[in-house]
C-alpha cells in the first residue's frame, strides 16, 4: 500500500469527495484507511454504563485507498507515488515534483 499512517490526503470519490484529512489508520489486508472526519456514519447505541441514556453515535469507518490521494508536503498537489532507491535506503516520491515524500 502507498498510504502510510500521517499521511495527508484528499478524498477523490464518493459522498466526501474534495474533503481532505489526515490518515489515522491504514488496514493494509483489506486496501482501506481510516480518517477520523471522514466517512462518518450513525450508529444506534444501546443504553449503558457509559452512556446511560443511549442515542445515536456518529462513528467513522474505513475507506478504500483507491478514493483517496495523496498530498505532497512539498508541492502542496494531490499526485501519485514513485519509488526511488539510493543504496540500500527506499524512499516514496512524488510524481509531480520528485521530492521524498
Amino acid at each position: 500500500m502507498k498510504l502510510k499512517k500521517g499521511d495527508k490526503i484528499v478524498v477523490i470519490a464518493g459522498k466526501d469527495k474534495g474533503k481532505k484529512g489526515k490518515v489515522d489508520r491504514v488496514y493494509a489486508k483489506q486496501n482501506t484507511v481510516m480518517i477520523p472526519t471522514i466517512n462518518m456514519y450513525k450508529r444506534h447505541i444501546k443504553k449503558s454504563e457509559q452512556s446511560p441514556q443511549g442515542g445515536i453515535v456518529d462513528l467513522p469507518r474505513p475507506l478504500n485507498a483507491a478514493k483517496v490521494m495523496l498530498i505532497c508536503p512539498k508541492c502542496g498537489k494531490p499526485t501519485r507515488t514513485g519509488k526511488k532507491v539510493e543504496g540500500n535506503k527506499h524512499f516514496r516520491i512524488c510524481k509531480k515534483c520528485q521530492s521524498a515524500l
